[in-house]
């Protein structure tokens, strides 16, 4: 993964500039320019009107006591939207767009949950591989390789061998007073 993300800042780029170039060949420099500087102020303008109504909804939910799952999606996408819209650039100008319009948004945020949810299993698969079953292991009772509490090994009841055994006697502590107040 982090390949990829090296390899994505160092391509985008790239590619921006160069369908940049091409775009200009084809409408000139001057209205290139006022393409970018128009899809860079709708973008802001689009940003702003979808950010205020996500954090409103968002407030909404929270004051319902709901759970704000679609509506920090929402808001997410939003502000990676935004991010893309202040790149200078055409692809990622048109990113941006798709994470902030309402009527795409819901398609954007189905294929994001699903990544990220398919992204958490595979991680939790990983995981629960790096151990064996069995004590300090995901299916044993400890936490790591010397068990919940320390180096113990519990007996056959469970407790630890250092525990004294024997009957228990309930009572209150009276501690008495070696030195009297003076009054």
């Amino acid at each position: 993964m982090p390949l990829a993300l090296v390899l994505a800042f160092l391509l985008i780029p790239v590619v921006e500039i160069v369908l940049l170039v091409q775009v200009g060949e084809v409408i000139g420099l001057w209205p290139t320019l006022a393409l970018l500087a128009a899809e860079t102020l709708l973008g802001g303008w689009i940003v702003r009107r979808e950010g205020r109504r996500a954090w409103r909804v968002l407030q909404d939910t929270l004051r319902r006591g709901a759970a704000p799952d679609r509506e920090l999606g929402d808001a997410a996408l939003v502000m990676a939207g935004g991010v893309l819209l202040l790149v200078p650039g055409l692809i990622t100008d048109v990113l941006g767009l798709l994470f902030v319009l309402p009527f795409t948004r819901p398609l954007v945020r189905r294929v994001a949950s699903r990544y990220t949810a398919r992204r958490v299993r595979l991680a939790g698969d990983r995981a629960s591989m790096t151990y064996p079953p069995g004590p300090g292991g995901p299916g044993g009772p400890g936490f790591g390789p010397f068990g919940r509490f320390g180096p113990f090994d519990p007996g056959a009841d469970g407790r630890d061998p250092d525990t004294p055994r024997g009957p228990v006697v309930r009572g209150e502590v009276v501690e008495e007073d070696d030195h009297p107040s003076r009054t």
